[in-house]
């Protein structure tokens, strides 16, 4: 089971990086709000370790980095 998490969050990672990688057209709002879901869904992963809380983090981490770029 710990194999599994672990290709989880390895998949995660190399996302985040290749999603960020196409932030070069992106308005600086829609960056910002690319790069709070990505950091929201990993810490969600990584506190409560279920697809659920990943999701709930990178909902409000999307929402915050939204909010950050006004």
């Amino acid at each position: 089971m710990k194999t599994i998490k672990e290709i989880g969050v390895a998949a995660l990672v190399v996302a985040l990086i290749g999603g960020l990688s196409a932030c070069d057209s992106m308005t600086t709002r829609q960056r910002d709000t690319a790069i709070g879901a990505g950091v929201g869904g990993a810490a969600g992963a990584a506190i409560g370790g279920n697809a659920l809380s990943t999701l709930g983090g990178a909902a409000v981490g999307g929402v915050i980095g939204n909010q950050v770029g006004k």
